[in-house]
């Protein structure tokens, strides 16, 4: 394996705890979700499970969107379906919940920013996007319509079947959404692995 590759694979899975943490932080200030989040929340509050097994859970059913999409995995793709809810469980059951408002403030803000420097390391290793991110990408593929189009309808959608469901909608909803975007296109390219460029041996003429 080359140190290229080693690299990669050791940002993707930094990326992926730091992620799933960063969703822990979130949920345990209570103050709002992202959309994804929102609906994962609801569902785990009407069946029982935690949040983080029905972040498999779903991420398993996006998956399996991405057939009639002609999207195909990576080995990034299915570990991200995988390590984000066992992580974020975890670092649920290990956080203390926040008591004082300035608590709950800080652990707000520091998930949001966590996230996006997760999300940026994850998805500049380069080994395939995550489940949710796929069906966008293969969404605006198959119909035409753009990113923006595209993800604000999945997002409102998912956003307001959580919330139906019982997931927390607050600040930090409205947070993530404000901040998400610039802070991961401003990380983004401190955080893509690129691959080093391969010079041809220069051979003499005769």
């Amino acid at each position: 394996m080359g140190r290229v590759m080693t690299r990669r694979l050791i940002q993707l899975f930094a990326g992926l705890l730091l992620y799933g943490f960063s969703m822990a932080l979130l949920v345990e200030a209570g103050l709002g979700l992202d959309p994804w989040d929102v609906l994962h929340q609801g569902i785990a509050e009407r069946t029982g499970l935690t949040i983080g097994t029905v972040v498999i859970a779903v991420g398993a059913l996006v998956l399996l969107l991405w057939i009639p999409l002609r999207q195909k995995p990576g080995i990034g793709t299915v570990a991200n379906a995988i390590v984000i809810g066992l992580v974020a469980d975890a670092s649920i059951w290990l956080l203390p919940a926040p008591d004082p408002m300035a608590a709950r403030i800080a652990f707000m803000v520091a998930g949001v920013v966590l996230n996006a420097v997760a999300t940026a390391a994850y998805i500049g290793a380069r080994l395939g996007p995550g489940p949710r991110d796929g069906l966008m990408t293969g969404l605006v593929r198959r119909t035409g319509r753009s990113v923006r189009v595209v993800r604000t309808s999945i997002e409102v959608t998912v956003l307001a079947s959580g919330w139906l469901l019982g997931g927390t909608v607050g600040v930090g909803t409205v947070a993530y959404a404000l901040a998400i975007g610039p802070l991961v296109h401003a990380l983004l390219p401190k955080l893509q692995v690129r691959e080093p460029i391969r010079v041809a041996p220069v051979t003499s003429a005769s």
